[in-house]
């Protein structure tokens, strides 16, 4: 009797369906807010005839969130409350909220409320109708500070765009939809979360952008400085050497370390040429230091392209990473 009811549950675990859905929000310092963000989502969410959850992502807030997002998981039945030790950072809390998903789609968005709610069913409608592995908002009528936030976000929008060739008019927006399979094969470090559709399109996405709601911000006050700004354009460094060398390291590297070797090597046979054929002093000319700098950088870079080599390959065949990624394979049926 015991063995056939726990079939009988074993059978129904596997008969209920997946969630289809699942909605990441990070938050720091949002007491304010939070209590207004779920009630928004909740009646944007039920509405919805997905099965969905609610990630709530605390990333070490000082102020009353924690608490409250403990309240509010004994009441609300779909909230999962992620609670991290300390102060990481969005990227990280973002990573820590993909981890514990189940969604087929995971939407992202704000917990300052100036994403809206209401604009999820718009996303996850454009994702399905437009065959998209990637929809991202695009804030078409911001409501904050012209000089501070809009100037900045406009010039890095197109210094991002020129750079990773992926063509958004808002990479800042945090209202993303995404499928599953697209984020468990990206890993997020330093401020990447910003740059999740240029990381999905060097994996092959589709990409789609839809314009969404943007609202002032009511409660709190922004977390983002101008020191930000310096470590985004670190990142994109980092994506734009992603995007060109990632599995060809020495292509980058090496090249560099050649063109430099050969430099050097050409000035010091001149300088060689000089001194045996015309008895010219050399020992104290710039130009000597110069390419003996060069022959050394040439060697450098060189080798720190087989070291890239090295650690791509180490990377990719100890974690059994494929160097590409397979949409669909169709196969034909057999005659008769």
């Amino acid at each position: 009797m015991v063995e056939s009811a726990a079939a009988a549950t074993s059978s129904a675990a596997l008969a209920a369906p997946a969630l289809e859905l699942s909605v990441v929000v990070p938050l720091y310092n949002e007491e304010a807010s939070l209590p207004h963000l779920i009630e928004q989502l909740l009646a944007a969410l039920r509405a919805l005839p997905q099965r969905f959850e609610l990630v709530l992502v605390d990333d070490g807030s000082r102020d009353g969130t924690p608490a409250l997002l403990r309240d509010q998981a004994a009441r609300v039945p779909e909230l999962v409350a992620v609670l991290l030790r300390r102060n990481y950072g969005q990227t990280a809390a973002m990573a820590a909220g993909f981890d514990a998903s189940q969604g087929a789609v995971i939407v992202t968005l704000d917990g300052d409320l100036q994403n809206d709610p209401a604009d999820i069913p718009l996303l996850l409608r454009c994702l399905e109708e437009g065959d998209y592995d990637l929809v991202s908002g695009w804030r078409h009528q911001r409501q904050d500070a012209a000089l501070s936030r809009l100037l900045p976000s406009l010039l890095a929008n197109k210094l991002i765009g020129r750079v990773t060739g992926v063509k958004l008019h808002d990479y800042g927006c945090s209202l993303k939809a995404y499928r599953r399979e697209l984020v468990a094969d990206m890993n997020l470090y330093g401020e990447l979360h910003r740059f999740l559709p240029a990381l999905a399109f060097i994996e092959g996405a589709r990409i789609g952008e839809v314009q969404v709601n943007h609202r002032p911000r009511r409660y709190g006050q922004s977390k983002y400085g101008i020191d930000r700004t310096f470590r985004v354009l670190m990142d994109l460094l980092t994506v734009w050497f992603m995007k060109r060398f990632l599995t060809r390291p020495m292509h980058g590297f090496g090249f560099v370390g050649l063109i430099t070797l050969g430099l050097g090597l050409a000035t010091g046979l001149w300088l060689v040429a000089q001194k045996l054929l015309l008895g010219s002093d050399i020992g104290n000319r710039p130009l000597l230091l110069l390419a003996v700098l060069a022959i050394l950088s040439g060697v450098q870079l060189f080798c720190f392209g087989l070291l890239g080599e090295l650690q791509m390959r180490t990377y990719h065949e100890s974690q059994g990473r494929p160097i590409y990624r397979v949409r669909a394979t169709l196969r034909g049926r057999p005659a008769g």
